[in-house]
């Protein structure tokens, strides 16, 4: 997919990169942390987190020895742009995404 809107919706498609999304929206975390309430191999979580990571949706950097994730919420933008041409959707807003997150997949634990 080289159309970032069909990347952006291809990553969002999936619900544990959703949930992770979710978690994200507190805080960076480890991606220990994020691996850690699913039941999934470390391995499956690294998959979710780089085709975020494509999706130009979360960014990974390194401290010392512990791998980071971090939203990015401007990702969305294009995204929110689209919707808006369709005329009954509003801009994307962060709080109400991170509650219908929160409603999809319940409360993670102040993860």
């Amino acid at each position: 997919m080289s159309d970032p809107l069909d990347t952006v919706f291809a990553a969002l498609a999936d619900p544990t990169r959703r949930a992770i999304l979710t978690m994200l929206l507190e805080d960076d975390m480890a991606v220990s942390d994020v691996a850690e309430p699913f039941d999934i191999s470390l391995a499956a979580i690294s998959k979710h987190l780089m085709i975020l990571g494509r999706a130009g949706l979360i960014v990974q950097e390194k401290r010392g020895r512990v791998k980071w994730c971090k939203l990015q919420p401007d990702a969305m933008r294009s995204t929110s742009i689209w919707m808006q041409g369709f005329g009954q959707f509003e801009p994307v807003n962060l709080e109400a995404f991170e509650r219908f997150l929160a409603a999809e997949f319940g409360d993670t634990g102040g993860l």
